[in-house]
């Protein structure tokens, strides 16, 4: 089936107007989408309620930062200093 030149870099979305709201706050896509999704199938209050389990990435060696910048399929981290990956990962 093909696809629609207009959503080839639009994501599925179920609440396009939190997702509008993420993105005009500097959000990535990938980033708001993923927000406004689980937001939509749990609830607002549910997915504001998950955050903070995880350390502050400054607490994170550069080993760790890079490790996950791996995991998120990141490029161009492997020059990069402990302030830029930080940087890097917060942005994605």
């Amino acid at each position: 089936m093909p696809k629609d030149s207009n959503a080839d870099d639009q994501p599925s979305l179920k609440d396009q107007e939190l997702y509008e709201k993420l993105r005009d706050e500097g959000n990535s896509k990938e980033k708001a989408a993923r927000i406004s999704n689980a937001a939509a199938k749990k609830g607002r209050s549910e997915v504001g309620k998950k955050g903070g389990e995880s350390g502050s990435y400054e607490d994170w060696t550069v080993a760790d930062l890079k490790q996950r910048a791996k995991e998120l399929d990141l490029t161009g981290y492997s020059d990069k200093r402990k302030d830029e990956l930080i940087e890097m990962l917060r942005e994605h």
